[in-house]
């Protein structure tokens, strides 16, 4: 028979897990986030730009911020999922990473007059539990989800390269650096041992990915 004393640290972890998985979900939400590094640069000054103009690159910016708001919580949910330390440290340094995307975009967004998406709560629930049950489906499928993700998102990103109008070089800048990152966390969980998901897992992730980025484009 257990001791309550046996019993206490298993609940005090879970508790204590569960606390920062809440705080990490309000920063991420709701503070203003602050870049380790400087926000990359463009060889050349923006050019003229219309409100339309404006317009257009504060959608595809909103856009992007979403999907480093959903990045963070997919790295939280799948640190919480592993028991693997190693694994852990790697998804945490990740999330640092994306937290200079947050901060970027953020930046942009009110470079531009505008706003992030309305609805960042929801993206962010979403997204935590889809990387919950990536993570209780075993760490190589875990890396895998992870690479999958980030070459879906290394595509969009190229993709908003040749959207975003031709006189916004800083939102273009910014796109590319987070692009380079992207492809580096892809390869960094190949190599952990990621193992490529069943095609429809993968048409799914794109389905899914096209509801939100349709949706943030605007709301």
């Amino acid at each position: 028979m257990n001791t309550p004393t046996s019993a206490s640290p298993i609940r005090h972890d879970g508790l204590d897990r569960l606390i920062m998985s809440f705080d990490t979900a309000l920063r991420t939400v709701f503070a203003e986030h602050q870049a380790a590094r400087p926000c990359p640069q463009a060889a050349q000054p923006d050019g003229e730009m219309s409100a339309e103009d404006k317009r257009q690159s504060a959608a595809l910016m909103r856009v992007n911020h979403v999907g480093e708001v959903c990045a963070q919580a997919l790295y939280a949910s799948q640190a919480w999922g592993t028991n693997d330390p190693v694994l852990k440290a790697q998804f945490d340094e990740a999330a640092r990473e994306e937290t200079d995307h947050l901060a970027w975009t953020e930046q942009r967004l009110k470079q531009l007059g505008s706003r992030t998406s309305l609805l960042n709560p929801l993206w962010y629930a979403g997204a935590f539990g889809i990387g919950l049950l990536a993570a209780k489906a075993g760490d190589k499928i875990s890396l895998g989800f992870v690479v999958e993700t980030e070459r879906q998102v290394e595509h969009h990103l190229n993709s908003h390269m040749d959207r975003l109008p031709a006189g916004d070089q800083s939102s273009r800048a910014i796109v590319a650096q987070m692009r380079d990152d992207e492809v580096q966390h892809a390869d960094a969980a190949e190599r952990a041992g990621g193992v490529p998901l069943p095609k429809p897992v993968q048409g799914l992730m794109r389905l899914a990915a096209k509801v939100m980025t349709t949706v943030s484009h605007r709301i």
